[in-house]
């Protein structure tokens, strides 16, 4: 017959377990940032002590690696922005719940796609906004990357202030990491995190692009000094979307002494380290859940001329219809161009036709 005590403990554990089931930690908790006010700090002992949505151990990186916390929360506002942005046209539209840890809903604590696309575009955006950072000198333990010298293959010459990658790759994977890390990695939900998050970071290693000053006379470009510049962070969104539409559902796998995740179906070639990948189907979007942060599409803008596209009524709409109506919008129009730099417009209004969901 048990104890109290075991009674008591039994009790304990149960409710801690109700608790975590109903509100389960979700690693990306820390876009939460983005909401709080520019004039509060986000680094030193205190400070870092009590942000909300940083689990134990990216509260360690802030009071250890204060000065890169204003990057951080820099690269939070970066993912709301373009992942609203790359999202725009669909069901989900990347829409924020009014308050919380959880920017993005309870969407981001299942295995969706949707997850897998947030999770590598914001690894990418750490990386990008601290990396930003070391450039433009606001970090005192890294600046430009000078390792690159020498002359190409092409005949340039090597010089500049290159973009240091490396090093907001190696915060990014300490930061973003950190909380699938202390879960382990033999479970799914880490793993899945841990690939896209790499899979983010690979979207900027692999677009990089090479800037170039001509030295000579009268610009004859006898000489030409490049350095490596990392691509504009909308081009590392709109790589991720691409890889959101191809992405590969997978499952948790045995291969030999270790967990690894291999497609669900057996003929589709296993994801390479670019590849976004989920573990489980996406809700419709097309009702509203508040208590999962989905806001359903009803009211929502669509284009009522389109069939097939993601932005089209049909899908959009999921099924209850659409209606056209007609909407006044004012528009910059008659602009003039100045002799020196202004550019003078006037104000006209004109009649469209919108297309939004049926209730």
């Amino acid at each position: 017959m048990p104890t109290v005590s075991t009674v008591n403990l039994t009790g304990q554990l149960l409710l801690l377990l109700l608790l975590w089931a109903t509100h389960p930690a979700v690693a990306t908790n820390w876009l939460s940032l983005a909401r709080m006010p520019r004039s509060r700090p986000v680094s030193g002992a205190a400070p870092c002590g009590r942000l909300r949505g940083l689990s134990v151990g990216q509260v360690g990186v802030c009071r250890a690696r204060g000065e890169v916390m204003e990057s951080v929360r820099r690269a939070a506002e970066m993912v709301i922005e373009e992942c609203q942005h790359q999202f725009r046209n669909r069901r989900w539209n990347c829409s924020t719940t009014a308050r919380g840890v959880n920017v993005f809903g309870r969407v981001m604590s299942q295995g969706t796609r949707e997850a897998a696309f947030v999770h590598a575009l914001s690894s990418a955006a750490v990386a990008v906004a601290v990396t930003r950072g070391c450039s433009r000198g606001e970090l005192e333990r890294c600046g430009c990357d000078r390792k690159v010298r020498g002359v190409s293959p092409e005949g340039f010459q090597w010089s500049g202030c290159s973009d240091n990658l490396s090093y907001g790759v190696a915060f990014s994977q300490t930061f973003v990491d950190e909380p699938e890390r202390a879960k382990g990695l033999s479970l799914g939900r880490p793993l899945m995190n841990i690939h896209n998050n790499e899979a983010g970071r690979k979207a900027i290693l692999h677009n990089m692009q090479v800037e170039c000053k001509c030295h000579g006379v009268s610009g004859s470009c006898e000489l030409r000094t490049c350095w490596k510049v990392m691509p504009p962070f909308r081009r590392v969104g709109a790589v991720l979307k691409e890889r959101f539409d191809g992405a590969t559902e997978v499952r948790l796998s045995r291969v030999g002494s270790r967990t690894a995740l291999l497609p669900r179906d057996q003929q589709v070639k296993p994801p390479a380290a670019r590849d976004l990948v989920y573990l489980a189907a996406s809700p419709d979007f097309c009702r509203l859940d508040p208590d999962n942060g989905i806001p359903g599409t009803a009211g929502r803008r669509c284009n009522g001329t389109s069939r097939l596209a993601p932005d089209g009524c049909e899908l959009v709409c999921c099924g209850p219809g659409f209606r056209a109506g007609r909407a006044e919008v004012v528009q910059r129009c008659s602009c003039k161009f100045s002799w020196c730099c202004s550019v003078r417009c006037q104000q006209c209004k004109n009649t469209v036709l919108i297309h939004t969901c049926k209730e």
